[in-house]
């Protein structure tokens, strides 16, 4: 049932093997392989949920309490759902769940999912009357496109996460919260120092549902102070 609440897949599998063929990349046959062999993946699919990383943001929430009945919840980035579907579970009956991305996504009970660009300058008006409000909690999963080069690939990452802060500072109630992927690496200094002028907490925290391998970290900010 995707409603269902825990943070992660219980028991083992035996690891399945993928060979390489030459009409497939060396890094298709890898990403299928990490795909195939993934818990999370395959428990994603048992309950439900459209995608892995719903189970980031149900270790996200149950360790920082971000979501709750009634509260109107902005997904950036939200193609295939998975977020947005978690919030819509955490939220009913009375929350609304908005979401946006220049990928059409599958409608979702619960949620309104747009099709458009969020820096698009309409695009907070359209959201906060989707929303019926301003939102209490701002989240975005955002990646771009991964070019190869880890360098290029964090600045990339950062300035997804530098465009979704600007976009929560206007639509976001006092008190609200904010919740944005980042990668370590340096360049989200700046970020992080913005985050805590503009908020009264400011953490940061892996999910275990994020990648060993990955650089990903959660940047989570609550006690939002209002327009400066």
């Amino acid at each position: 049932m995707a409603g269902k609440r825990g943070g992660g897949p219980g028991g083992r599998t035996a690891a399945v093997r993928v060979r390489g063929t030459r009409r497939r990349k060396s890094s298709s046959t890898e990403w299928l392989r990490r795909q195939l062999n993934d818990p999370y993946v395959a428990e994603a699919r048992r309950r439900g949920w459209r995608s892995r990383a719903a189970f980031k943001l149900i270790q996200l929430d149950e360790r920082f309490q971000l979501l709750k009945p009634g509260m109107r919840v902005v997904d950036l980035g939200c193609a295939p759902g998975g977020w947005a579907q978690v919030a819509a579970t955490r939220v009913r009956p009375r929350g609304r769940v908005v979401g946006i991305d220049l990928v059409e996504a599958a409608p979702l009970p619960g949620a309104v999912l747009l099709r458009g660009d969020f820096l698009d300058p309409a695009a907070p008006a359209t959201i906060a009357e989707a929303l019926g409000g301003a939102a209490d909690l701002v989240l975005s999963d955002m990646a771009a496109p991964a070019t190869g080069h880890a360098g290029t690939d964090h600045l990339r990452i950062v300035a997804l996460a530098d465009a979704a802060f600007a976009f929560a500072r206007k639509v976001l109630r006092p008190g609200g919260a904010f919740v944005a992927k980042v990668f370590q690496g340096g360049a989200e200094g700046e970020l992080l120092a913005a985050s805590k002028r503009t908020f009264a907490e400011v953490r940061h925290w892996k999910p275990p549902a994020s990648r060993a391998e990955s650089a990903e970290t959660y940047l989570v900010a609550r006690g939002y102070r209002g327009p400066a």
